[in-house]
C-alpha cells in the first residue's frame, strides 16, 4: 500500500511539473515521517524514497540513530520550527534545515557547527506570508537581517527558501502565497543571496503539502513535503 501510495503521488508530482513546463526531475518528494515509526520510514525507503521530514528533533533522533548505519544514503530535513536550545541537536542531525528564521538563529547555528567541527550546514529561510500568530517564519521586512546575517556565514549555507501557508479546502485559494515565495526566491536569488549548487541554479523552494503540493509544483515547489498521502494517516486510515 505504501509503495502504491507514494507512486501515485510521484505521478501527480510529474503532472504537475509537466503542467507548468517543468521536468517531473526538478522536484524532490521529502516524505513526512513525523509520528511514524522507524519501520514505516524503513518500508518508504525500501519503496525508493530517500528524503524524509520529521518537526521535531526529539522525535528525530531515535529513528535517525536506528536508521542510519542501515540506510546512511536517507536524507533528513527539520520542517518543524526549530527552538534555539534545539539548535546543536538540530545541526548534528539533519541534512536540511527547513525553518531558520532568525538572524540570530543562523548564528547561534553557525556557532554550533564552528564549535562542533562541521563544514557546511545546509538551510532555508521560512518565511511567513500569511501572518498566523501559530506559525514560524521571518516576515518579509526582516528578511534583508536574516541573508545579512547568511552573508557572514563560512559554515551555514542557504539554499533557499520555505513557507507555510494558511490552509484553505481549495488548494486554488493557496496559489498567491506560493507565487509570491516564488517572487522572493527570484529577488533575492538576483542579489546572490543563496548558495545554489544543485537547486538549479536558482535556489530551492519548499512549499505544499498533500491538499496542495500539485499548486505548489506548478508555482515552482523544487520541495514538497507530504505526509498523509505517503504514510496515510495515523491509525491505518488512507
Amino acid at each position: 500500500m505504501l509503495q502504491a501510495r507514494a507512486e501515485g503521488v510521484l505521478g501527480r508530482i510529474g503532472r504537475a511539473a509537466r503542467r507548468a513546463g517543468r521536468t517531473p526531475g526538478e522536484v524532490t518528494l521529502v516524505a513526512v515521517s513525523k509520528t511514524h515509526p522507524a519501520a514505516l520510514v524503513r518500508e518508504a525507503a525500501a519503496a525508493g524514497l530517500i528524503d524524509f521530514g520529521e518537526n521535531r528533533v526529539q522525535e528525530a533522533e531515535g529513528k535517525i540513530a536506528e536508521l542510519k548505519p542501515e540506510a546512511p544514503h536517507l536524507r533528513w530535513h527539520l520542517i518543524g520550527h526549530l527552538q534555539p536550545n534545539k539548535a546543536r541537536r538540530a545541526a548534528r542531525l539533519f541534512d536540511l534545515i527547513h525553518t531558520v528564521d532568525s538572524a540570530a538563529l543562523v548564528g547561534r547555528l553557525e556557532r554550533i557547527c564552528a564549535e562542533d567541527g562541521r563544514a557546511a550546514l545546509d538551510v532555508l529561510v521560512q518565511v511567513d506570508l500569511a501572518g498566523e500568530e501559530s506559525k514560524g517564519g521571518a516576515p518579509e521586512g526582516e528578511l534583508p537581517a536574516v541573508f545579512e546575517a547568511l552573508k557572514g556565514c563560512g559554515r551555514v549555507r542557504c539554499r533557499g527558501l520555505m513557507t507555510l501557508p494558511p490552509f484553505f479546502e481549495d488548494a486554488e485559494r493557496v496559489r498567491a502565497y506560493f507565487r509570491r515565495l516564488r517572487e522572493l526566491r527570484d529577488e533575492w536569488g538576483g542579489r546572490g543571496a543563496f548558495d545554489v549548487a544543485g537547486a538549479g541554479g536558482a535556489g530551492e523552494l519548499s512549499m505544499g503539502m498533500s491538499h496542495d503540493f500539485e499548486v505548489a509544483v506548478e508555482e515552482g515547489a523544487t520541495l514538497v513535503r507530504v505526509g498523509t498521502s505517503v504514510f496515510g494517516e495515523r491509525g491505518g486510515k488512507v
